[in-house]
């Protein structure tokens, strides 16, 4: 029979072809193993990987692996925590043993961003905090700058608020300005914040929050996601802050975002789940307690009958009922949870990152109010062959929804007598009982709610045009919006009162929009010259920002369904629409000078010019010099093996700030809608122009040591330093007969902040199966009025006092209790009989910060990571007595209060009860909330955050690394405060709250 090779021929070739492929591939396929070893110690836990491949084995507790490889010339990666990763060439080897040298980040290895150029560490001569994403990321904050605080000497941070969205009160080496929230619409001292190389618009203030959110403030940052931030650096002196001229008095916060890794792409996903509640809560009187007060006022008034409004006492309401009204009010516990799924990677030339978060949080209150924060983050990198062009782009897109109660509960749930009728009916109605109680319940319908939409964008273009030179591009924008709601149904009230829709709901709106631009032009050289090495820098700076705010109020709606559309309304009423426009333009530069690397001087010049002053001052100079001495690098020095690293530095220059709102200057009008005079609506005056109005300038001083020791085991930084800011902007006051209470203007006033920083670190142990590490910083500073020209004869006479703080209060000087009397007693200082301000309350009472600071520790061993902070403050505040109101009326009070004078009690502190009818006796207690009874220690030591992660070690193909952590924020407080909170200062608002929370995260 003949055979068919036609048919069965091409079907043998190819299945030899395949076996033969198949053998050749199985011929190429090699195991290769080894031990990873630390100082002869095994390592565990760290990633082997083949290049180009997708399996991953990790070391056992023996420190092998074993890893199958195929292809040719094959290369293995080895990655491990706080080691340089290894890239070794297999070639015909089969067992590979790898010894990893221990890591040590030397101040000569750590570069950090000074603004408009990077700068190594050691080679440094400004001041500059430094925080980075491995003490950021993670933490149960929707803020940055909550997971910052207590990490950087001489940096202030305190939190406004225990609602989410609030603002933040940020102070670096103290006040600078007369000017702040509490006596401007614009805060003097806040610092200029910078997102990848673009200043950002300033926080804003709210038009309708007031009595939810303090101060009205709203932090800028609150649109950054902290885990899309990789480091957080703070400029604080001259030489690092007078490049940035006229924006950089108050010191300057450099936010560098997250970008991908060359060589490595991951797909990482991260969620948590957090819990909070209150940090603490007042002991206040229990039923009993609080009827035998309001009984002995009456007594003690010689009121035989009760009124027919004590429905405490009078029997309206039941006397052995007893309820927690801070629980009751303020002791939900609100949930944060938190996802974030993020894509990262690149190649030799190129980079991206994209991360998605969403953040849902609601609060302590009764109800179901929410915050939600969604961010796109997106960063890019890249580097052409040549190296020659660099492109850097980030953008973050952001939108925040706050939904909070109207008003703040925390003082009710404080004062609401404690046997006041339950909140809700059998039938689960609101309880008014009988018209006797107003129901702290009702408030919760009335609603404020923001919606913010974000979107900043930076864009930086490098190119080398000669060897050594450098032109670069950075570019950016910044777009806001943002919209507040302000709800107040007629369902608030009482029934009885008989409102409707149409005659008791309100609904208040108001909008605030800002573009911004930024384009900077520089040119970069870098020279070395045999032991020279030189740097220039010359740049320009254009900057334009168009705001837009107005607000509307609408009255009369049909039906409350309708109240967020403000047409449905029968009455509205319109306030200015406000647009400015803000113009600034800067020419800069700076020349670093090096000999031998060990002697530097650093030259920074600025001139800016800014639309927000007057035509005679539009300009003004700014510059600093800053010098360093690397004394380690010194012949007799060099090979000392107890100094790894030492370094004397200094800086001087001067600094501003026009921080101060827009068309201060000029002449306004504002539209008198009242006011009409035949047909036509008048204009009214509101402000005089000041065509010489200047800018307020900062000359700051420092000088500093750095050192380390013994391989950078132990290191210890010093800086005194001193800043003074005078031509103070603040309203200088004008007789009534010019027709303005003030005309903005210059004030030949002087405030100098001066003061001593202290940071030390260690690394006592650090080997292949434990570590720790700790840090120490410490900040004293001292803040003064050196002058003020007239200040006796000025508005501000009750507020500030030469050779003293800027943070003073002036009171009544509290002596006891007068024994005739039976009331409170203070010191008659100009002895006319009577109490009276200001003759009478020249007692000064300092409430700055004495010194502040933090001690931060991470332990690892293995797999496990505990890291902790303390942060500590010596300070005085205003306390509970501040704010009391009258023991005896139909008010709670702590259970402290029950020490009263009497003829019994000689040593009692507090006066005997009144109900409040006793004009003479209210009078009494006013001026003992403004004595020196209302001011206390509120010094305090706080767990400010704990973690504690574990590393699970995988050995999948697919995923490379798990860690699931927990976290603690304000955890405890240890304070001898007479008050909820002794670092939060605003009285009245819910302080912020300790968190609990778990979460995981993985790496694909």
């Amino acid at each position: 029979m003949k055979k068919n090779f036609c048919s069965r021929g091409p079907i043998r070739l190819g299945l030899g072809i395949t076996l033969f492929s198949s053998l050749m591939l199985m011929g190429q396929a090699t195991i290769v193993t080894g031990i990873v070893t630390q100082k002869g110690i095994p390592l565990s836990g760290v990633s082997v990987s083949q290049e180009g491949a997708t399996e991953i084995a990790l070391t056992n507790s023996s420190g092998k692996y074993q890893i199958q490889i195929v292809g040719e010339n094959p290369i293995l990666i080895f990655r491990y925590n706080d080691y340089d990763e290894k890239r070794v060439k297999v070639g015909s080897n089969q067992t590979i043993n790898i010894e990893f040298k221990q890591k040590v980040e030397a101040l000569e290895e750590v570069v950090v961003n000074a603004g408009y150029y990077k700068v190594k560490e050691k080679e440094s001569t400004g001041s500059i905090a430094r925080v980075t994403a491995k003490d950021i990321e993670n933490q149960p904050v929707n803020n940055v700058l909550s997971a910052v605080q207590g990490r950087m000497a001489g940096v202030s941070i305190t939190q406004s608020s225990g609602i989410a969205g609030g603002g933040y009160d940020i102070q670096i080496r103290g006040r600078n300005s007369l000017r702040t929230l509490t006596n401007n619409a614009v805060d003097g001292n806040q610092p200029l914040y910078v997102l990848d190389g673009i200043p950002m618009s300033s926080a804003v203030t709210s038009t309708f929050s007031a009595q939810i959110l303090p101060l009205r403030n709203i932090n800028p940052l609150n649109s950054i996601s902290p885990n899309d931030i990789e480091s957080l650096e703070v400029l604080k002196d001259a030489d690092a802050t007078a490049i940035y001229g006229s924006r950089g008095a108050n010191g300057v916060i450099l936010i560098t975002t997250k970008k991908g890794s060359k060589n490595k792409s991951n797909i990482t996903i991260n969620s948590s789940l957090a819990f909070s509640s209150v940090t603490s809560r007042l002991k206040m009187m229990n039923t009993s307690e609080y009827i035998a007060m309001r009984k002995s006022a009456f007594i003690n008034d010689n009121l035989s009958i009760y009124p027919a409004t004590a429905y405490d006492v009078n029997g309206a309401w039941d006397e052995s009922r007893y309820t927690n009204w801070q629980k009751e009010l303020t002791g939900k516990t609100a949930t944060t949870s938190n996802t974030s799924v993020g894509l990262s990677g690149g190649s030799d030339g190129w980079t991206y990152r994209v991360n998605i978060t969403h953040n849902e949080e609601t609060t302590v209150y009764p109800a179901d109010y929410q915050y939600k924060n969604n961010s796109l983050s997106m960063g890019f990198t890249h580097k052409s062959k040549d190296k020659k062009l660099n492109i850097s782009m980030a953008n973050i897109f952001s939108q925040q929804f706050n939904n909070v109660i109207n008003e703040d509960l925390t003082n009710t749930s404080l004062f609401l007598s404690p046997n006041a009728p339950a909140l809700y009916n059998a039938d689960g109605s609101l309880n008014w009982q009988n018209n006797t109680f107003t129901n702290p319940m009702a408030a919760i319908v009335a609603t404020y709610q923001n919606d913010t939409k974000q979107i900043n964008n930076s864009l930086s273009i490098s190119y080398q045009i000669f060897p050594n030179i450098n032109f670069n591009v950075n570019s950016g924008f910044n777009y806001q919006d943002f919209e507040e709601y302000n709800l107040r149904p007629h369902t608030r009230y009482n029934p009885a009162f008989n409102f409707t829709s149409s005659n008791g709901s309100n609904t208040f709106i108001s909008s605030f929009s800002s573009f911004s631009y930024n384009v900077e032009p520089q040119l970069t050289a870098d020279y070395i010259l045999g032991r020279n090495k030189i740097s220039f820098l010359l740049g320009a700076t254009i900057n334009s920002m168009e705001t837009k705010q107005s607000s509307i109020q609408g009255s009369g709606f049909e039906n409350n369904a309708l109240m967020m559309n403000i047409n449905a309304a029968k009455t509205k009423i319109f306030s200015d629409i406000i647009s400015t426009d803000y113009k600034y333009v800067a020419f800069f530069g700076r020349l670093n000078y090096q000999l031998d690397s060990k002697y530097i001087v650093n030259l920074t010049a600025r001139r800016d010019g800014s639309s927000r002053f007057g035509p005679n001052n539009r300009f003004a100079n700014f510059g600093a010099v800053g010098a360093a001495w690397l004394f380690s690098k010194e012949n007799f020095l060099v090979n000392r093996s107890w100094l790894s690293f030492g370094k004397i530095r200094g800086s001087y220059g001067i600094a501003g700030s026009d921080n101060i709102g827009d068309a201060q200057f000029r002449d306004t009008y504002s539209v008198a809608s009242s006011s009409i005079y035949n047909g036509v609506v008048g204009l009214v005056p509101t402000r005089l122009f000041n065509g010489s109005f200047s800018w307020e300038k900062t000359k700051k001083l420092e000088f500093a040591v750095e050192t380390s020791f013994f391989r950078d085991i132990i290191g210890l930084n010093v800086s005194w330093f001193r800043n003074r800011s005078d031509n103070q902007l603040v309203g200088l006051p004008l007789p009534a007969t010019t027709g303005f209470t003030s005309v903005q203007a210059n004030l030949a006033a002087t405030v100098e902040n001066k003061g001593w920083e202290f940071e030390f670190r260690a690394t006592p142990i650090k080997n292949s199966s434990f570590s720790w590490q700790s840090g120490f910083n410490l900040a004293i500073p001292q803040n003064s009025l050196l002058a003020f020209p007239n200040l006796e004869g000025s508005t501000y006479a009750n507020q500030f006092a030469v050779g003293y703080s800027t943070s003073i209060v002036k009171l009544f000087n509290f002596t006891g209790i007068n024994p005739t009397t039976g009331m409170y007693s203070f010191e008659d200082v100009n002895g006319d009989g009577r109490i009276s301000s200001p003759d009478d309350n020249k007692i000064i009472e300092d409430l700055s910060v004495k010194f502040y600071g933090g001690w931060s520790n991470r332990l690892r061993y293995k797999n496990w990571d505990l890291s902790f902070l303390f942060q500590f403050n010596k300070q005085k505040k205003y306390n509970y007595h501040s704010y009391m109101s009258v023991a005896g009326t139909m008010n709670n009070q702590p259970d402290f209060v029950t020490n009263v004078w009497s003829a019994d009690n000689p040593n009692g502190y507090y006066m005997p009860y009144t109900t409040g009818t006793n004009s003479i006796k209210n009078a009494v207690h006013t001026n003992f909330t403004r004595s020196t009874a209302a001011v206390g220690d509120a010094s305090f030591i706080r767990l400010k955050n704990v973690q504690l992660n574990y590393r699970i070690p995988l050995q999948t193909a697919v995923i490379s690394d798990v860690t699931i952590y927990i976290q603690g924020q304000n955890v405890l407080t240890w304070t001898k405060y007479l008050g909820l909170d002794p670092e939060f200062v605003s009285t009245g608002y819910l302080p912020p709250l300790k968190t609990w929370s778990i979460g995981t995260q993985i790496n694909f």
